[in-house]
């Protein structure tokens, strides 16, 4: 699979439990986002750090990241400030990384590239 194919799919509904990636299928699907990204030590999360020239430019981002988690029903959590934003992802009803965390990372990298 490649990186377009990544950011072309959807997120699925979560179930308690259920799609809970293996650490090796996580290894696999960090290939396919920014190389910013970095997997937790126990596997569960993953997170990126972004630095922006000011507050409006930050603040287009996280609007833009919002509207695109409501669309696909799955959301990050956030901090930001004056020219910073951290995201993590990870399936809070799994207990763990699922496809859809990896399917939101790389939208978010899209998003970066018309920021």
């Amino acid at each position: 699979m490649n990186k377009n194919a990544l950011s072309d799919q959807k997120c699925e509904p979560c179930q308690s439990g259920t799609g809970l990636l293996t650490q090796a299928e996580a290894n696999e699907l960090m290939k396919l986002i920014h190389e910013d990204w970095s997997l937790s030590d126990e596997g569960q999360q993953i997170t990126r750090s972004l630095k922006f020239k000011n507050f409006g430019k930050t603040m287009f981002f996280i609007n833009a990241l919002a509207h695109m988690a409501d669309q696909q029903g799955h959301h990050p959590d956030v901090s930001f400030g004056y020219n910073y934003a951290r995201i993590t992802y990870t399936t809070h009803e799994a207990n763990g990384l699922t496809r859809n965390d990896f399917i939101c990372a790389r939208q978010a990298d899209e998003l970066l590239k018309t920021n």
